[in-house]
């Protein structure tokens, strides 16, 4: 990939721990912010001086859309925060690969402390042909890009 080149693809991979999410659509809500502190101050002469500088780092929420299938583990993990209310086993560290054509990992986002905090089942329509699918909403408390 030259520089400048973006993404031709949407090739993606989530690792949840120790293992990789299955048949996952698609990943919404990746930000990284930061609160604006701003200060307010007159000088002798009374001029009003504004002064914005970085304040703390915010944690964040993305929502993942997947399809229903028969694998476990993901749905373990979800379990363990939305119905056994375990947090500290459900605490987990993410990891999202974004693969260019070739599929070899061009950038990775690390989620730290991740938790499931909302799950929505499928829509079920009598006579409807689409995929079921499920999605998740998983809180994290910091976010970095390599």
């Amino acid at each position: 990939m030259l520089n400048g080149d973006v993404f031709s693809s949407h090739t993606f991979a989530i690792e949840l721990g120790k293992f990789q999410v299955e048949t996952v659509r698609d990943v919404g809500g990746l930000t990284l912010e930061q609160d604006v502190v701003e200060t307010r101050q007159v000088t002798p002469s009374g001029e009003l001086v504004i002064r914005k500088q970085p304040g703390a780092r915010r944690s964040g929420e993305i929502t993942v859309t997947r399809g229903m299938d028969k694998s476990t583990a993901f749905t373990d993990w979800i379990k363990a925060t939305l119905v056994d209310a375990d947090l500290d086993k459900a605490r987990q560290n993410i990891s999202i690969s974004l693969k260019d054509a070739r599929k070899n990992t061009v950038r990775r986002i690390h989620l730290t402390n991740a938790w499931a905090s909302r799950w929505q089942g499928p829509t079920l329509g009598a006579g409807d042909a689409s995929a079921a699918t499920e999605q998740v909403t998983i809180t994290y408390e910091d976010l970095t890009v390599e």
